[in-house]
């Protein structure tokens, strides 16, 4: 039976540890996915070869972050696509998450909303040949990222229709959407056919997701009655010293 899948990113969970430390407690925590953002700065050898000691699938990772709003930067975009598709296949990953860029000043919304459409209607015949879906990421602008084009769910999703690709969805970042907008579990069973990926973090703090507002047990359920059988991402910072315990317990929340 599918299910509700955890990935850890290691990039955040794990940060300033070894790919053999954070591989080795991932699998410690009885959780059998990583993901990770950029590949292009990485030893990805010395990735793999963690990921296959330890059993592990990489569940994804991060297309290049050149901006889809600005159509002046849409050759620059598919041409690192299209090494990112390559790198997903080699590490045998079938998502990649991209940024879509931040608001540019001074250009009407509707006209970087068309580039950035039109730019994933570009990009969609390369990740349909290669069986590899592109997930947009809304973010919030609240905290973390001000300045940034994509924050709410719902335009994200307009974009997913206008586009009409099987190979490009939104990655429904909850941490980022509590904080954009709330409703939660409406914005995401509503729309569930249009989401490939998750991230998950608590809030306040972008900690562990035992600490904050969000009930995540629930929201879990509610996406597992779904028939959703993708990924969440657990991107977070921890506070504990020791990740694992927390790590081993969210994945006992989809069981």
């Amino acid at each position: 039976m599918n299910k509700l899948k955890p990935s850890v990113c290691i990039d955040a969970v794990f940060e300033g540890k070894s790919f053999e430390e954070a591989c080795k407690s991932v699998r410690q925590s009885e959780i059998t996915a990583i993901e990770f953002w950029g590949w292009w700065d990485k030893d990805l050898d010395a990735l793999v070869k963690a990921q296959l000691e330890n059993n592990l699938k990489i569940s994804a990772c991060c297309t290049k972050f050149i901006s889809l709003v600005d159509a002046n930067l849409r050759d620059q975009y598919l041409k690192g696509l299209k090494e990112s598709i390559a790198t997903a296949k080699k590490l045998k990953t079938d998502i990649l998450i991209s940024q879509v860029g931040d608001f540019i000043i001074d250009v009407p919304r509707a006209t970087q909303f068309k580039s950035l459409v039109d730019g994933l209607k570009a990009a969609a015949p390369f990740l349909e040949e290669a069986g590899i879906t592109l997930v947009i990421e809304p973010l919030n602008e609240l905290i973390d990222h001000k300045g940034y084009f994509l924050v709410n769910s719902d335009e994200a999703f307009k974009i997913i229709e206008a586009v009409n690709s099987p190979n490009i969805k939104v990655v429904f970042d909850i941490y980022h959407q509590q904080i954009s907008e709330g409703q939660l579990i409406k914005n995401i069973v509503s729309n569930i056919d249009k989401i490939g990926h998750f991230h998950a973090a608590g809030n306040p703090g972008r900690n562990e997701l035992q600490r904050g507002e969000i009930n995540y047990p629930e929201v879990f359920k509610a996406i597992i009655k779904t028939g959703f059988s993708g990924y969440v991402g657990l991107e977070y910072w921890p506070l504990e010293k020791t990740p694992e315990k927390a790590l081993t317990e969210v994945a006992s929340w989809l069981d």
